[in-house]
């Protein structure tokens, strides 16, 4: 996985660059839809074809991905397609999320839940979570039952486990110690 984030991240930075001061959010839009269909194996295996140019690759993407593309995510597309890195596409966009919501200012957070979470829950939990890591944060939720009970939240590379499972672990370590 760090191999796929190491090749991504230059894209990322690059399409980042380009947008310059423009609004983000449709060029997030257009790298999500096209990214979404890079992720199909039909269309890797597609892509992967010899006898298939890289012209026809583009097209097919953009027209499963039925997105008008900007000049920046038609360029970043083409770039890709030609030096062979459709499968590191998803990752590109993830990247490039991060990016943009840094610009925003706000970060992104997966919260990992063994339970549904509805909406006014969620609404409290970010609540606290953004006093916790001093700062805006957009989350989405992860259903995780091995978790047994609670919450773990991954904001960038900072883990908050409040669940029973690393509760239970802790007590193990500590018993055994």
């Amino acid at each position: 996985m760090a191999e796929l984030a190491t090749i991504a991240r230059p894209y990322a930075e690059a399409l980042y660059k380009a947008a310059g001061n423009a609004d983000m959010k449709p060029l997030v839009e257009q790298l999500d839809a096209v990214a979404a269909v890079a992720a199909d194996a039909q269309l890797r295996s597609f892509a992967d074809n010899p006898k298939v140019t890289a012209q026809q690759v583009f097209d097919v993407i953009t027209g499963v991905a039925k997105a008008t593309l900007s000049s920046q995510v038609s360029n970043l597309l083409r770039t890709v397609i030609e030096n062979g890195r459709l499968s590191a596409l998803p990752e590109v966009a993830r990247q490039f999320h991060t990016l943009a919501s840094a610009k925003s200012g706000v970060s992104e957070a997966t919260v990992y839940s063994a339970f549904p979470i509805d909406a006014s829950q969620l609404s409290g939990v970010v609540a606290t979570l953004e006093k916790r890591f001093g700062r805006k944060l957009n989350a989405t939720v992860q259903l995780d039952p091995e978790l047994i009970g609670g919450i773990k939240v991954v904001v960038g590379d900072e883990v908050l486990d409040t669940s029973v499972k690393a509760r239970l672990e802790q007590m193990k370590v500590a018993l055994t110690a």
